[in-house]
């Protein structure tokens, strides 16, 4: 084989690897952590204030797993709080989250029901309004 035809097979080789990256670069799913992540990014000032409002709290929410199909929020002002809720948000699949109502209570516990969820990582968002201010807190559970 002389030169020429070396070369020109290099660059039918290199054409096809150009050709597989591309195809595979295009089908790959490149989809950002929320939809509207731009318009969050611009609130993001809020938030910081929610958590540091969450920060000074004297008691912080927890959030467990209790038993197998149940979720557990223990905090000890729910007397207080106005309005919220709380978001499973599984990074791995945005198919997957679920938002739960956070209700004024006289018990310092709230549970939800996680039967059906799919065993994995959840980022537990939660958010709430209690005396005028907003407040979020957020933990890692493994369902």
């Amino acid at each position: 084989m002389n030169w020429g035809k070396s070369i020109i097979v290099a660059f039918i080789l290199f054409a096809a690897f150009i050709a597989t990256l591309v195809t595979v670069c295009v089908r790959e799913d490149i989809s950002l952590v929320t939809k509207d992540y731009y318009k969050e990014e611009l609130d993001y000032q809020r938030q910081i204030d929610r958590i540091s409002n969450t920060a000074n709290l004297r008691e912080k929410p927890v959030i467990a797993i209790d038993g197998q199909n149940m979720l557990k929020v223990t905090f000890s002002d729910f007397r207080n709080v106005d309005n919220g809720g709380l978001k499973l948000f599984r990074p791995s699949d945005p198919a997957m989250d679920k938002h739960f109502e956070l209700k004024k209570s006289s018990t310092s516990a709230q549970y939800f029901s996680i039967e059906g969820f799919q065993k994995g990582m959840y980022r537990a968002k939660m958010q709430w309004t209690m005396d005028g201010k907003e407040f979020y807190h957020e933990q890692i559970i493994q369902i």
